[in-house]
């Protein structure tokens, strides 16, 4: 039986979808649901199949039959709310990468950390194994053992047994940076996802936020009415997105939507789908959005929506390209039917499935360093940009030459910026012409800094000799 246990797995769906299940076996609720509702190759003759198993395995991957508990296991696991070990992962040719710990988790308790590859899972190697595999032999009851052989970043191989535990994992957090840019990160689109964004959001503001940036990375996706929500939340969207359906379906929702006008039909069969007009929008097109490639489904459809619209910056690379969406079915036996039921597009009908959505500003490290220097950027309108430095050592002293001798340096004269994070301490001293900037600490390997100096710097004579300058930096790794 195909079984789907969510971690960071690529998801979108609809609530439960009503079903008039009459006296007919599951299979043969199955097979009529699958007539009626599905939307994507069959790989056989589903007439021939004799299990609800062989049955699903002639479908899409996303695709599945729940029992009753693998369903609130899977709904709790969109939550973010699991029994295992406490860590999130990644499939990687040698196994699951481990890309963070949970504290107070199993993991975190025995020394696993970001990096380490779980290779086997009871003696079972996890190699060539899919992620949805790899994680049904890591998740289980409470309280049960589970032995991993771990490999390090460093080639060594160790062995750990751990107890599974429940856990969670916050789904929207938060953080003020450097400048005032209030970052909001979301993991996955739960239910109540809008609200904790708009939570986070307060807060923020509270601490001074003057500009946000959103963070989509890593986001596999979650409920329709979430991304819908999510994407109401920005001042300039006017749409969620395009969906292609069988005709039955679209009719059905074209006829029960009376009088609340979220649902036009397209020139080309399909649904354009209206944003919640219950949702108070708080972010403006100034806002910068992070993706990558394992942004999928809600989050592509949230990002394609804002890109049409110019509602928001997309930051990052491509995202995964899954634009289709499921539909939950009950079937006579307590278990779940879930359906590929559509093909999503965004709004102006631009396609995802299989291609992603690009953003508009492409980097090769973590977008957060880039976003953050566009938003501090932003708010130095009479600075000087100075060309970037690339892959400084560590233990770098910054020189900066001006063309007049250097009066007494304060503190607040020069800022060095962690990107993605807040000011560190600097040791200032100048000689003749020539400023010296000195980390107190090495920088951090791989990491990027923006270095400010204020028109506040004031010569021998007390006059500014610059109006303020800035630069990009780059360590190396």
């Amino acid at each position: 039986m195909k079984k789907i246990y969510l971690y960071f797995l690529i998801l979108f769906f609809f609530f439960i979808i009503p079903w008039d299940t009459q006296a007919a076996s599951p299979l043969q609720e199955a097979k009529e649901m699958i007539r009626s509702e599905y939307v994507g190759e069959i790989k056989g003759n589903i007439n021939s199949a004799r299990t609800i198993d062989e049955l699903i395995e002639m479908l899409d991957p996303y695709s599945a039959y729940f029992s009753n508990n693998e369903f609130q296991e899977f709904l709790d696991s969109v939550n973010m709310k699991q029994i295992g070990i406490g860590v999130v992962i990644q499939l990687h040719e040698e196994g699951l990468l481990v890309t963070n710990v949970i504290e107070k988790g199993s993991a975190a308790e025995n020394g696993i950390e970001p990096g380490d590859i779980i290779t086997k899972v009871d003696s079972i190697s996890l190699k060539g194994k899919s992620l949805e595999e790899g994680q049904k032999l890591i998740l289980g009851d409470e309280n049960t053992r589970v032995t991993l052989e771990i490999l390090k970043p460093n080639g060594e191989k160790v062995v750990k047994i751990l107890t599974r535990k429940p856990f969670s994992i916050p789904v929207a957090t938060s953080k003020l940076l450097y400048g005032n840019v209030g970052y909001i990160y979301l993991l996955s689109f739960s239910e109540d996802a809008a609200d904790l964004i708009k939570n986070e959001y307060t807060k923020l503001k509270n601490q001074g936020a003057t500009t946000f940036i959103l963070d989509l990375q890593n986001n596999g996706g979650g409920y329709v009415d979430a991304a819908e929500e999510v994407i109401a939340l920005f001042k300039d969207a006017s749409y969620a997105y395009q969906v292609k359906m069988k005709e039955n379906n679209t009719n059905y929702y074209l006829y029960y939507d009376n009088e609340d006008n979220k649902y036009t039909l397209t020139e080309n069969g399909a649904l354009l789908i209206g944003l919640p007009k219950y949702i108070q929008p708080i972010f403006d097109s100034n806002t910068k959005l992070l993706i990558n490639r394992y942004s999928a489904s809600a989050s592509e459809m949230t990002a394609a929506a804002l890109k049409d619209y110019n509602a928001a910056v997309l930051y990052g690379e491509n995202t995964y390209g899954k634009g289709t969406m499921q539909g939950f079915y009950g079937l006579s036996d307590n278990g779940y039917l879930k359906l590929t039921i559509g093909e999503f597009l965004s709004p102006k009908g631009n396609s995802i499935n299989k291609i992603g959505v690009k953003p508009n500003i492409e980097t090769s490290s973590d977008p957060i360093y880039q976003a953050h220097y566009d938003a501090i950027k932003e708010q130095l309108a009479n600075y000087k940009e100075l060309k970037s430095l690339m892959n400084i050592p560590t233990t770098k002293t910054f020189k900066v030459t001006l063309n007049r001798k250097i009066g007494t340096v304060k503190d607040d004269d020069v800022d060095l910026v962690a990107l993605g994070g807040n000011q560190i301490e600097v040791d200032l001293h100048a000689e003749g012409n020539e400023l010296y900037i000195t980390p107190k600490q090495p920088l951090t390997s791989g990491a990027e800094y923006m270095l400010i100096v204020h028109p506040t710097l004031k010569d021998s004579k007390g006059k500014s000799p610059i109006n303020g300058i800035y630069l990009h930096i780059t360590v190396e790794n």
